[in-house]
């Protein structure tokens, strides 16, 4: 970005940012940057890809959920330093940005703030821990290798028949207690897919993907691949502004358990790593047994050797 761009950013982001205590129209923002409405809607909407308006709710929003999970303030008076007439009228807009009613994120301890934004601009918690990440860490590796070997065995099975992908597989184990093991290859590359879909749509607040008899246009390997790269980059893009504000502790909601759960970032990625791991392994191998030569063994360091990407040209 331009550095007069970059600086008329940060002036526009810093009167929504500074408005926040204050009840007046989103109108009376234009008036605090100086510049008629007309060009500070135009000039808002250009630089920051968001209206004055809706991002100044989704800031306080964000403060609301910091506060109910940071503070003991009532919700009544989060609702109203919120900028909302009632109680119901907070309930309401919460719920459909997290999910949940604002007593039962309170309840549950959840601290994750971050609703979805196209530009990256968030409510800056007091005890927020921001962090660079200007070398590789084992986020960087870990879900890079995740994602490089999960591409590598999907462009493998492309070149396999449909009587291949389906073939039965003996000796693999269910992954958890309650679920059947994949039975063939098409099986262990679709969950490893779903995994991440399912992650990024509790994560983002998206739809989760169904589970239930997709369609068989849907299930080829071409076709899982790109649902993979789809998922993938928001999933990795979520957890890197985890990774950049140290809030692998923090904690948030997936409304799509039923009852909802709680999980902290960390758990949740090392969960999806540990399991993506055993069925990449398992899939590396059924494809050696269906004749596919496929080099490596599944390696981090192999990911590493190969792409690095953390390293300068």
């Amino acid at each position: 970005m331009p550095r007069k761009d970059r600086m008329g950013t940060e002036q526009l982001t810093a009167v929504v940012l500074e408005s926040l205590d204050h009840d007046g129209p989103t109108g009376s923002l234009a008036r605090l940057a100086y510049r008629s409405r007309s060009h500070f809607y135009r000039l808002f909407r250009a630089l920051i890809e968001e209206s004055p308006g809706a991002m100044r709710r989704r800031l306080l929003l964000e403060r609301a959920a910091w506060q109910l999970g940071r503070t003991g303030t009532s919700v009544t008076e989060i609702a109203l330093e919120a900028n909302f007439g009632s109680l119901e009228a907070f309930t309401r807009a919460f719920r459909k940005a997290f999910r949940v009613s604002p007593s039962l994120y309170r309840r549950m301890g959840a601290t994750h703030i971050h609703l979805p934004a196209p530009n990256g601009f968030h409510f800056c918690a007091p005890d927020s821990r921001l962090k660079g990440a200007p070398t590789m860490d084992l986020f960087d590796r870990f879900a890079g290798a995740d994602s490089w070997h999960t591409r590598r065995l999907l462009e493998h099975a492309r070149g396999l028949t449909d009587e291949q992908l389906d073939r039965p597989v003996g000796g693999v184990a269910a992954v958890f207690g309650w679920s059947r093991p994949d039975r063939n290859l098409r099986e262990m590359l679709e969950r490893i897919v779903l995994t991440t879909e399912v992650w990024t749509a509790a994560l983002t607040g998206g739809d989760p993907p169904p589970l239930e008899s997709p369609p068989a246009a849907v299930r080829t390997p071409q076709a899982l691949l790109a649902r993979f790269e789809k998922a993938d980059a928001e999933f990795t893009r979520f957890l890197s502004d985890v990774r950049n504000r140290g809030a692998w502790d923090d904690t948030f909601v997936d409304a799509l358990c039923e009852p909802p759960e709680t999980f902290t970032f960390g758990g949740m990625f090392a969960h999806v790593m540990t399991f993506n791991a055993y069925r990449r392994l398992n899939a590396l191998d059924a494809l050696r047994r269906l004749g596919v030569s496929v080099e490596g063994f599944g390696c981090p360091t192999e990911y590493e050797m190969s792409v690095a990407p953390w390293r300068a040209e």
